[in-house]
């Protein structure tokens, strides 16, 4: 079983997912850095060359193959919820956490680093509202919804870690048995 991340850019999903999978000794992935890989250019030059059609069609091969495998802390982009396969593969073999923020601090997050092709605007803030707007009730068919506005990195983490193993104590409670002899 995978833990995956799921949110709007800037929501802390990469953060949170590096973390959670040294606390848990599970392997970090993200679903953009797979499509990097993949095609062998940056997410900008995939839409700046190819258009978000081709980026979307990348990023889904990638989701169907790392949802196949286990163990894994994913961090997704922040629009693969516009493709309703991409959360049917996610589901089918992990828990899904939507992380979300006040469109504020995301912006204030996201201004950090000039990477971000959907924000290449001239009003990135009313931008964000939008998407916002356009993705709320896709973010809300994750398993949990965790507002990280205000909150401490290993706070999240930790947070994320306790739902996850109670996750699984519900769902397989034969696995915290065979931890003690």
């Amino acid at each position: 079983m995978n833990i995956v991340l799921i949110g709007f850019m800037g929501t802390g999903k990469t953060s949170v997912a590096k973390r959670v999978a040294k606390e848990l000794d599970f392997k970090y992935v993200d679903t953009d850095e797979e499509v990097e890989r993949v095609v062998g250019m940056s997410v900008p030059e995939i839409f700046q060359n190819f258009g978000e059609t081709r980026f979307r069609s990348e990023e889904a091969a990638a989701v169907k193959r790392l949802a196949t495998e286990d163990n894994q802390v994913i961090a997704t982009g922040g629009g693969v919820v516009l493709n309703p396969e991409n959360l049917v593969a996610l589901k089918a073999n992990g828990l899904v956490i939507s992380l979300t923020a006040t469109p504020e601090v995301i912006l204030e997050r996201v201004s950090r680093r000039n990477n971000r092709p959907l924000l290449k605007v001239e009003n990135p803030l009313g931008k964000i509202k939008e998407l916002l707007t356009q993705r709320d009730s896709l973010y809300k068919e994750a398993h949990v919804v965790i507002d990280t506005t205000n909150r401490t990195l290993p706070d999240l983490t930790q947070e994320v870690v306790g739902v996850y193993r109670g996750y699984v104590a519900r769902l397989e409670p034969e696995k915290l048995w065979n931890k003690y002899p």
